[in-house]
């Protein structure tokens, strides 16, 4: 892949000075710190909301704070991931950069192959700053977790993401604006909430890994895993081969 080096310093570079990995990784940081956070005190909250009203609010549990982290990041991390993903090709061919970087000798491969490496490299940056925060946390509030079983957890999570900034960087390469791009990335980001709620099915798509997620971070029997996982990974392949398919034939 010729190219491939420089062009993902470039990418990593880029992505800091714009500041798009040091506010994702900020706030992917506060999520880690709020969730343990929110799962601990939310029923404190409640009681003093709720003072003139017998409310019973079970006692929060390690679990809690597990599926309060998997919660947002599926929430946050799918929007941030959309954006991040959204311009990545169709900007630089709408600012003409692509065309410039293309007549030197860089394969169309090695350009795209970057920019994803470099949308990887972030998310899973803000991943591991996310996951790293929460597991002290959720060790301070609560008990702590095994971390062979929530590194697990949090590359499971990852996969998700990969699979929302794959289908967005399809779209960014299908298109030449962003904001069609995003369109994209929203749109399969609704049939994929959709789909997850159907029942033997809802394991294949990428909220689907919720469960194992947080079966992985409780360290409870995970068993039926290995095709979903095996199939939302090929879904990540499938998009960015479809995606070098597409721009090795467009004209730029």
């Amino acid at each position: 892949m010729r190219g491939f080096a420089v062009l993902l310093n470039k990418e990593i570079a880029e992505q800091w000075r714009t500041g798009r990995l040091p506010v994702v990784a900020v706030i992917f940081l506060l999520f880690g710190l709020a969730s343990p956070v929110l799962a601990k005190y939310t029923p404190d909250i409640v009681k003093l909301a709720a003072s003139s009203i017998d409310i019973h609010v079970p006692t929060p549990t390690i679990k809690d704070a597990v599926a309060e982290l998997i919660k947002n990041l599926s929430q946050v991390g799918v929007l941030a991931a959309i954006l991040l993903a959204m311009g990545s090709v169709a900007g630089e061919k709408e600012s003409g950069t692509a065309a410039f970087v293309l007549v030197k000798p860089v394969s169309r491969f090695a350009f795209l192959a970057a920019k994803f490496s470099g949308l990887a490299v972030t998310m899973a940056a803000a991943v591991l700053i996310c996951g790293l925060a929460a597991y002290l946390y959720t060790d301070l509030l609560f008990a702590p977790l095994t971390v062979l079983g929530f590194g697990a957890a949090c590359l499971v999570i990852l996969l998700g993401l990969l699979e929302i900034v794959a289908v967005t960087f399809l779209g960014s390469t299908l298109v030449r604006s962003s904001i069609p791009a995003a369109g994209i990335g929203i749109v399969a980001l609704v049939v994929a909430g959709v789909v997850s709620s159907l029942p033997n099915v809802g394991r294949f798509t990428p909220f689907g890994l919720n469960e194992l997620a947080s079966d992985l971070a409780l360290q409870q029997t995970a068993t039926g895993w290995d095709w979903p996982l095996i199939v939302n990974a090929g879904f990540v392949v499938v998009a960015l081969a479809a995606s070098w398919l597409v721009f090795r034939r467009q004209e730029i």
